[in-house]
C-alpha cells in the first residue's frame, strides 16, 4: 500500500563519511562519486542522513567505480529501513520481555513522538526476529565463546507473548547469557522439550562444551525430556519459579491487603480538580501529596521478591509521614 501521508519534516542533520580513503586494491586515493539522502526515524528524533559516497578512478582497478558507502550508516537503520535500530531493539524488548501486543507497542512509540503506522510496528517485530536468529546463526562465535568458557549451565523457558499462540521456547547459557537455541512450537509436550534439548546437545558435543547443570521451571515434561537426554547432569528449579511457587499464599494476602488500601485512597482526583480553582501554595503543597499518592497506587512491585502491597504501604507510610512534619512546622509557626 503506498504512502498516504508524507514523512515527517526531520528535525535533525548528520552527514555520514566513509572511513576509507584509499582503496584496497589499488592503494590511490578514492574520490567522491556522488551524495545520498536518508530519512531515519529514530527514538530521539527524525533525522535527515547525507551519505558521501566515494569510489575508485582507476580504469585497471578491480574496484574500479564500485561504490563505498559510509561504515557508520548500518548503525543507524537497516538497508532500506526509515526506522533506527534503537526503535527495533525497543519493539523486542517491549514485545518478548513485557509481551505487550502490537496496538500497546504502537501507542506507545506515538507517547514517545514516533509517527509510525501500526502495519509497522509489526513489520519492525518481524526485522527483530530476523536479527536475533542471525545472531544465534553465528556459530564461529559462539564456539569461540564457549571453549573459552569451559563449560555452560543451561536455562529453559517458554515465552507467550499472547494467550493462544505459539510458545516461543528459548534455551541460553546462564554463564555467558548468550541464546544458544530459540523455536517456536504449537505444543509443550516433553517430546517437543526433548528434541529441542537433543538439538542443543548435538551443538555442544562437536565443540567439546560439557553441560554443568540445568535450570527450568518445575513442568514434568520439562524434567522428563531433561533425564532424558542429560541423564547425568543436575536439574535445578529456578529460583525465581520456586519463590514465586512457595510464596503464593503470601501473594493472594498481599494482593488483598493492597485492595484494602485502595479503598482507602479513592477520590483523590476530585480534591486535585478542587484545588485548582485556588491556585495558592499551600494548594499547590497538596497537590504535590495527592499526585504522590496517585504514583502509588500505579507503582507494582513485583512478585515474590517485591510485594506489590508491601510497597504501597511503605509508600503511603512515608506520605503520611511527610504530612505529619509538615503540620507539625505549621504547628510550631503558629505559636
Amino acid at each position: 500500500m503506498a504512502r498516504r501521508t508524507p514523512r515527517p519534516e526531520a528535525t535533525q542533520k548528520r552527514i555520514l563519511i566513509p572511513l576509507k580513503e584509499y582503496c584496497d586494491q589499488c592503494g590511490q586515493p578514492l574520490s567522491v562519486s556522488n551524495h545520498g539522502h536518508r530519512s531515519v526515524a529514530t527514538l530521539s528524533g527524525q533525522w535527515r542522513l547525507t551519505l558521501v559516497i566515494r569510489h575508485c578512478i582507476q580504469p585497471g582497478c578491480p574496484n574500479y567505480h564500485q561504490r563505498q558507502r559510509p561504515e557508520e550508516e548500518g548503525r543507524w537503520a537497516l538497508p532500506h529501513g526509515e526506522f533506527g535500530l534503537d526503535i527495533i531493539a525497543l519493539i523486542g524488548q517491549w514485545r518478548f520481555r513485557e509481551h505487550r501486543s502490537v496496538l500497546e507497542m504502537h501507542q506507545a512509540l506515538q507517547a514517545r513522538g514516533v509517527t509510525i503506522a501500526l502495519r509497522s510496528v509489526t513489520h519492525l517485530m518481524h526485522r527483530y526476529e530476523e536479527l536475533v536468529a542471525l545472531h544465534i546463526a553465528d556459530h564461529e562465535r559462539l564456539k569461540a565463546r564457549l571453549q573459552k568458557q569451559g563449560r555452560v549451565v543451561l536455562a529453559l523457558d517458554g515465552l507467550q507473548p499472547d494467550v493462544g499462540h505459539e510458545v516461543l521456547w528459548i534455551v541460553r547459557d546462564c554463564l555467558s547469557e548468550e541464546i544458544l537455541l530459540a523455536r517456536p512450537l504449537l505444543s509443550s509436550t516433553q517430546g517437543d522439550i526433548t528434541a529441542l534439548l537433543q538439538e542443543v546437545k548435538q551443538v555442544l558435543e562437536p565443540w567439546k562444551v560439557p553441560v554443568k547443570g540445568i535450570i527450568s521451571d518445575g513442568e514434568d515434561t520439562i524434567g522428563s525430556a531433561v533425564a532424558f537426554v542429560f541423564p547425568n547432569v543436575p536439574h535445578q528449579r529456578c529460583q525465581f519459579h520456586y519463590l514465586k511457587d512457595a510464596t503464593a499464599p503470601l501473594y493472594e494476602a498481599d494482593r488483598h491487603a493492597k485492595a484494602e488500601l485502595k479503598k482507602q485512597l479513592r477520590g483523590v482526583r476530585p480534591i486535585e480538580r478542587a484545588l485548582e480553582e485556588y491556585p495558592t501554595p499551600e494548594n499547590e503543597a497538596i497537590r504535590g501529596y495527592c499526585l504522590a499518592v496517585r504514583a502509588s497506587l500505579t507503582d507494582d512491585g513485583r512478585s515474590p521478591l517485591d510485594a506489590p502491597g508491601l510497597r504501597l504501604y511503605e509508600r503511603v507510610t512515608q506520605i503520611c509521614d511527610s504530612m505529619r512534619r509538615v503540620e507539625e512546622k505549621k504547628g510550631c509557626s503558629q505559636r
